[in-house]
């Protein structure tokens, strides 16, 4: 039985090798990345047995993502390849003071070949947990948000969970848009996971106590609101947490923070974990992050993650 399966569109990533504009760097270092895939890849490192459903292009870096997303252990029996849709690429611009933009090449989303028809009933008998952001659906509404719709669906029919990450990207879509398509989901949301900001778009609300509420008017049981630096907080069966941050050794590249708290959130509740324990988890899988450059380099396995914790005193908690 799968732990977790989640649907996204997987990337090729292209970081700069100086610092500077864009139209001056000369090379680029290739890497996978994927704010679903990373959660995936997130949860595998940890011991879960994740499933991944995507489309791929049908060329170089299609097959490069395929072999490399196996290798970590993620299965990819519901990822195909297609023919005539690009692989996705973005590349990143990093200026001298750290600031830096991404430009994405994803119009032509190999994941727009999906249908709702295409999704696999099966698939969702096997698993627990089914885990869902803003990024799948802002990549092509049109196509994408009814495909988001009948995963919920099928997933409420065979008792899965209902993780969400509202992650929304403002260069896919507006704030107007995405409040539209993604509070729809809400009702059947089981494990909520956001920052202030995205909240503040869906719910109109950015205090934790504030958000806490609107969600409990949605039914959802589970609530971590991520604060980054401060690290976050957490609701469940009335119960409301303050989890104090867990300070990286340094802060090296921030990108994948949020996948990788979700996967450790995620953990706990399927581990059934008190609260306390799932936060501070999870708050610890995101310093370890950001410790690493890269999208998903940083994401740690459970052995580390048991290390940097001290294993004996935060099993015994």
């Amino acid at each position: 039985m799968k732990d977790v399966i989640t649907i996204g569109e997987a990337m090729v990533t292209f970081n700069p090798v100086t610092k500077g504009p864009l139209k001056y760097v000369p090379s680029f270092d290739r890497k996978v990345g994927g704010a679903e895939l990373n959660f995936a890849l997130g949860c595998s490192r940890l011991g879960l047995d994740a499933g991944w459903v995507s489309r791929l292009g049908n060329d170089e870096f299609g097959r490069y993502i395929l072999n490399f997303v196996r290798g970590e252990g993620v299965d990819v029996s519901e990822v195909k390849l297609v023919d005539e849709y690009p692989t996705s690429l973005n590349f990143k611009e990093i200026m001298e003071d750290g600031s830096g933009r991404t430009f994405y090449y994803r119009k032509q989303s190999p994941t727009s070949t999906m249908t709702v028809e295409s999704l696999n009933e099966e698939y969702f008998k096997q698993a627990k947990l089914l885990h869902i952001t803003g990024v799948f659906p802002a990549v092509d509404p049109k196509n994408n948000l009814p495909i988001i719709k009948q995963m919920v669906l099928l997933a409420k029919k065979h008792g899965l969970l209902v993780s969400f990450d509202p992650n929304i990207r403002l260069k896919l879509w507006s704030k107007d848009e995405a409040r539209e398509a993604l509070v729809e989901l809400l009702p059947d949301v089981d494990v909520f996971l956001t920052g202030a900001d995205e909240a503040d778009i869906l719910l109109g609300v950015n205090e934790p106590t504030a958000i806490i509420e609107k969600c409990k008017e949605f039914g959802i049981s589970h609530i971590a609101i991520k604060q980054g630096e401060k690290g976050s907080v957490g609701y469940h069966n009335g119960q409301t947490i303050e989890a104090p941050p867990v300070p990286p050794k340094k802060v090296v590249d921030t990108v994948g923070a949020g996948d990788g708290f979700d996967a450790g959130f995620v953990y706990g509740v399927i581990n059934s974990w008190s609260l306390e324990k799932t936060l501070h988890f999870a708050n610890t899988i995101g310093s370890m992050v950001v410790s690493v450059s890269g999208d998903n380099e940083g994401l740690p396995y459970i052995d580390d993650v048991r290390v940097q914790l001290g294993e004996k005193e935060f099993i015994e908690r």
